[in-house]
């Protein structure tokens, strides 16, 4: 549908009515349609066919189906063998005895995300993105070096590609279009790529539990990836991945209880009550309780104090490490790039929270 409304002549309008059943032509430069397909960077020869019809008051719409140019069924293939060749057998690791959970959060990485230095003051893409992610998780591994480590919660997801309808650019919600560094489904294997190092990395630590976030950039492919990491880790035992499409999901450690969501789904007041509601005999079970959150890219920090002596919810929206690009320097949504993580004690719940700045 068209995101601008042209008003055309009864002459234009009737040379559209002429052709609607007709090879697309260049039935007038000015024409709605051309317009329409020239502002959304569609070829005349990608198109395949055109519906398009007048609205109530006059103005024209448009159904424009293309050509299917990439060959999903090689693509795909190609990641099922790559993991099908892959997915070793991994050696057993004895791991020695901690107390402590290591939550490992990479917030809205954002990979094929593009921006020019010279238009926003900090460049990135995918190269970046990738970079910048293993680097913090690398950042944050040294910073926990005071502590034991038990398990490594890993939480994935939260857009980590920044776009989800390949063919037009858009994120998943709104259709929103995005300035993007490449295709798709190059953004797919480097973000898959991440992953595995970022996964085998945390497992030299502790055994590693991964839980994936839906999100509004990549609600599709970021599932996909997901169930990806699942199957690349299927012969470890050392490493659990949660790929389930719950918009909300929870995990206990000692007297933590950790919720994780995007950010976007349900207001920040009710996940509270949510979280009580939802895992009662987790809550019952847990002194300290936590939300991590996404998608705003800054720091924000609320506390829910309940009617006894103890904190009853922290919930905390994270960093990202990705710049902005074109439409948000502009509107001065500047926030401190960075990499963020927690130390969980069995009994005491956060005692450390890790910062890896950029």
């Amino acid at each position: 549908m068209a995101n601008k409304r042209f008003r055309l002549s009864s002459e234009e309008q009737e040379l559209i009515y002429q052709h609607r059943a007709k090879p697309l032509e260049n039935i007038n430069g000015n024409t709605a349609l051309d317009l329409h397909i020239r502002e959304r960077g569609i070829s005349k020869d990608d198109i395949v066919s055109v519906k398009h019809w007048q609205s109530a008051s006059g103005d024209y719409r448009f159904s424009i189906v293309t050509k299917d140019n990439i060959d999903r069924k090689k693509i795909f293939d190609g990641v099922q063998n790559l993991i099908k060749d892959y997915a070793p057998i991994y050696p057993e690791i004895e791991y020695r005895k901690g107390e402590c959970l290591l939550v490992i959060n990479p917030a809205d990485i954002h990979i094929g995300k593009y921006a020019v230095e010279k238009e926003t003051g900090d460049a990135y893409n995918s190269q970046i993105a990738f970079k910048r992610t293993l680097e913090g998780v690398l950042g944050l591994i040294d910073k926990s070096k005071g502590f034991t480590i038990d398990r490594v919660l890993f939480c994935v997801g939260n857009d980590i590609l920044h776009i989800d309808k390949g063919i037009y650019g858009t994120t998943t919600s709104k259709g929103t279009p995005q300035d993007v560094d490449g295709k798709w489904w190059e953004h797919y294997e480097i973000a898959l790529e991440l992953y595995v190092k970022c996964i085998e990395i945390l497992r030299e630590l502790a055994p590693v539990d991964v839980i994936h976030s839906m999100s509004n950039h990549d609600y599709q492919s970021g599932f996909h990836l997901a169930n990806s990491l699942k199957a690349w880790f299927r012969n470890c035992p050392e490493i659990k991945v949660d790929a389930g499409v719950s918009h909300r999901k929870y995990y206990k450690y000692g007297n933590s209880l950790i919720g994780l969501e995007h950010g976007d789904g349900a207001k920040m007041d009710k996940l509270p009550l949510l979280m009580a509601q939802e895992q009662p005999l987790l809550w019952s079970e847990t002194k300290y309780r936590y939300w991590y959150l996404h998608h705003i890219h800054h720091k924000v920090k609320h506390k829910w104090v309940d009617a006894k002596d103890y904190i009853g919810v922290t919930v905390e929206y994270l960093r990202s490490p990705s710049s902005n690009d074109s439409w948000h320097s502009r509107r001065g949504y500047c926030s401190q790039r960075a990499v963020e993580g927690f130390v969980h004690e069995k009994n005491s719940g956060q005692v450390a929270r890790l910062v890896h700045y950029f």
